[in-house]
């Protein structure tokens, strides 16, 4: 470990997916090709899981992250056994899903996610990974230049705040936990979810304030 819904444009132009097919992306449709031609798996069936992933979205995360700011004791339940504390809110994460960890944004330290091999990710949560995430650009860059990268998504971190970056494998995700807002206090979780995006929950970017509220400088 080491010193990105509403995504910025300008970040996305410049994390763009590697052109050529990654090395990960070539094993995995040679093992699907295979399983396919030796009957162990039917081609409609890898058709429906890849749509159901598909059809994924950050609303699970969201949701998961706003009774975090609203229930203390749920968040420590949520940090110690996440799956758990996502189970109360009625979301089904697979028996076989890899290891979650949680960690939380303070005003000490900022948490930001990345898969330096490929594109692992907490899919179940946060949906599909956005393509800038599985771009070369952001998985070398992130780990050596974290605070640079997260200028280029309009979030800058003060240099008395640390930034950890977390690195997702196959056995272990991430999700992050963003600051809430100020100007929350009397809002409940429903708006409460709608002002986490799903790249606060990867940690490039803040949540949203409400409308209305003053935005602070960073």
């Amino acid at each position: 470990m080491s010193e990105h819904d509403h995504p910025h444009e300008h970040a996305q132009r410049d994390f763009q997916p590697d052109e050529e097919p990654t090395a990960s992306a070539l094993r995995a449709a040679a093992i699907e090709a295979l399983l396919t031609e030796k009957g162990v798996v039917a081609r409609e069936e890898v058709t429906r899981v890849v749509e159901a992933t598909r059809a994924q979205t950050p609303q699970a995360g969201a949701a998961v992250v706003a009774r975090a700011w609203s229930d203390p004791a749920y968040k420590e339940r949520l940090k110690a056994r996440p799956f758990e504390a996502i189970a109360e809110l009625g979301y089904d994460i697979p028996i076989e899903a890899p290891q979650l960890y949680v960690v939380e944004n303070s005003p000490a330290q900022r948490n930001v996610i990345v898969c330096t091999l490929c594109s692992c990710y907490p899919r179940a949560l946060l949906g599909p990974p956005p393509d800038w995430y599985k771009s070369l650009a952001y998985r070398s860059r992130v780990v050596v230049e974290p605070r640079a990268v997260l200028r280029e998504f309009g979030t800058v971190v003060p240099d008395d705040v640390e930034v950890k970056v977390w690195d997702s494998t196959a056995d272990l995700r991430f999700l992050v936990i963003p600051e809430r807002p100020a100007g929350t206090e009397g809002l409940g979780e429903d708006a409460l979810a709608g002002l986490v995006t799903r790249d606060s929950m990867i940690g490039v970017s803040d949540a949203l304030a409400p409308e209305g509220a003053e935005v602070r400088a960073g």
